[in-house]
């Protein structure tokens, strides 16, 4: 690629905020590149509660607007990624101390309404004392509230919107770094490292700042000035063995007022949090800290029969959520809602410069479409919205059906094991047919590495997915590292390392 060659969008930031502005704006026609430093969703967008919610406890707060986008965002991301998006029903304790019965009514009641809910079950109460979902429940709770919502693969949700943007001509480039961007004429342009070292040189008419935790490093880099300020918040999140019965979810009500999740995760396992701690070191290298530790384990100890202990702990991840600063005085009352800032503001002058403050995974679709949008001025060759009715790619199933999916995937290929087969059509929708072509036999899919994990996914992810690094495919594309030994993973590290250098071709390519 030439130093020449002219972009209309160059996004920064390989979140899902970035990959949902470059797949929108490369389906309007424009000409699109998206640069990560590291992995795509390897920062904050991999490092959520993994959740598609409208957000309950933000009516506390009256984000009426906030939660009803939400609300109907959910009902659209499940039409376009009903492999990696399903329904969940969550159980919240009732806790009079907490909150008052009538104010948790109200609040479901809105959350019920509030969105236009076209596929998900209502609202009940429950008896814990009766009720099956009571039976892990300490016994000085005896009513319970169950609502819906949805799960959702966040790093997965990212890799999605960028396969359907480099299908609509995009370029996606990982570990490719902003240096430094400077105006001249009517283009910006912007001088990019990948990890390697080399250097080149691209122009694009707008420069689109979604580098989350990063984006005032990328306003300095730019050398303009922003008025918004970027708010950090630590949030994290603990992993044990599942301790109860069902495929409920449950949202448990804290003594400061805040809410933990703790959902069904990758089968037997349970994902549970998350915590609100300001934060103000490198967001690179954020960890779980000890406190936090404590805090979600008492929480659950309050509410849970079964005691548990740093013992059951089985990983834990941490993630830093770049929030639009508010000056709101508690971390957990800052707006989860989104901000543009524009520079300039009006077209015909320099070319601009989109930075994006704040944002939830639930909404990034309408951020997307909302900064497309701000951007038509400059961009007028640009096409209109169109992602509201796209499925995301592996989701073009007829009717959103994913069990009538999951059957066709048992008829083609009956002779792998029914847990595999999961696998590849929650990770893949319709993509595992490509995925599994000629496969009749676990022999198929190559060498073994350990849980789930087959050389064919492997060579899939590597050849389709942008997936360079063990932790692309172990963490982030998959979960497999959670099911594998140490030594399974270390193996697969050496071999993958090995692959990438091209010392010792163990991998299928």
């Amino acid at each position: 690629m030439s130093s020449t060659d002219l972009f209309d969008l160059l996004v920064v930031g390989g979140g899902i905020n970035g990959a949902g502005i470059a797949r929108d704006a490369a389906g309007r026609g424009l000409k699109v590149m998206l640069v990560e430093k590291d992995d795509l969703a390897q920062g904050t967008s991999s490092r959520s509660g993994k959740l598609i919610h409208g957000g309950l406890r933000y009516l506390e707060y009256r984000e009426f607007r906030l939660v009803r986008e939400a609300l109907i965002e959910r009902e659209v991301l499940m039409r376009a990624a009903p492999h990696i998006i399903w329904p969940m029903r969550f159980v919240l304790p009732h806790a009079p101390k907490h909150r008052p019965r009538w104010l948790i009514r109200l609040g479901l009641f809105l959350y019920d309404h509030l969105g236009g809910r076209e596929r998900l079950p209502g609202t009940r109460t429950l008896d814990l004392r009766r009720d099956a979902e009571g039976a892990p429940i300490r016994d000085d709770f005896t009513t319970a509230f169950a609502y819906s919502d949805c799960w959702c693969d966040d790093a997965r949700l990212v890799v999605l919107n960028a396969l359907d943007a480099a299908a609509r001509g995009a370029d996606i480039l990982p570990r490719t770094s902003l240096v430094t961007a400077r105006r001249d004429a009517d283009a910006w342009v912007a001088d990019l490292r990948t990890k390697a070292g080399e250097r080149r040189s691209v122009r694009a008419r707008v420069l689109v700042n979604a580098a989350g935790p990063w984006v005032e490093d990328v306003v300095r880099s730019t050398g303009t000035n922003a008025s918004r300020r970027v708010r950090l918040v630590k949030g994290s999140h603990l992993i044990t063995q599942k301790f109860w019965d069902g495929p409920q979810a449950y949202l448990i009500q804290n003594d400061d007022k805040r809410v933990i999740f703790v959902n069904p995760y990758e089968g037997d396992y349970a994902l549970i949090g998350t915590t609100d701690i300001p934060f103000d070191a490198d967001a690179d290298s954020v960890a779980i800290g000890a406190d936090e530790t404590r805090y979600l384990l008492d929480a659950l100890n309050t509410t849970f029969k079964r005691r548990l202990t740093e013992a059951d702990i089985v990983h834990a991840f941490s993630g830093v959520r770049p929030l639009f600063d508010d000056a709101a005085t508690n971390a957990s009352a800052v707006t989860r809602d989104y901000v543009f800032q524009l520079d300039p503001e009006t077209s015909g002058g320099a070319p601009p410069v989109l930075s994006i403050f704040g944002g939830k995974i639930t909404t990034y679709r309408k951020l997307a479409e909302a900064a497309l949008d701000k951007l038509a001025p400059f961009l007028p060759a640009a096409g209109g919205a169109w992602t509201a009715d796209a499925p995301l790619p592996g989701g073009d199933m007829p009717n959103a059906d994913y069990e009538a999916f999951r059957a066709e995937l048992a008829l083609r290929f009956p002779t792998l094991p029914e847990g595999l087969r999961t696998h590849y059509g929650r990770l893949y929708g319709t993509r595992a047919f490509e995925l599994l072509e000629g496969v009749r036999s676990l022999g198929d899919l190559g060498r073994h590495w350990g849980a789930r994990l087959y050389d064919r996914e492997v060579a899939y992810l590597r050849q389709t997915e942008w997936a360079r690094e063990p932790d692309d495919i172990l963490w982030r594309r998959t979960k497999h590292g959670l099911h594998m030994t140490a030594a399974e993973r270390d193996a697969f590290a050496h071999a993958m390392a090995s692959a990438e250098s091209g010392a010792e071709p163990q991998l299928a390519h």
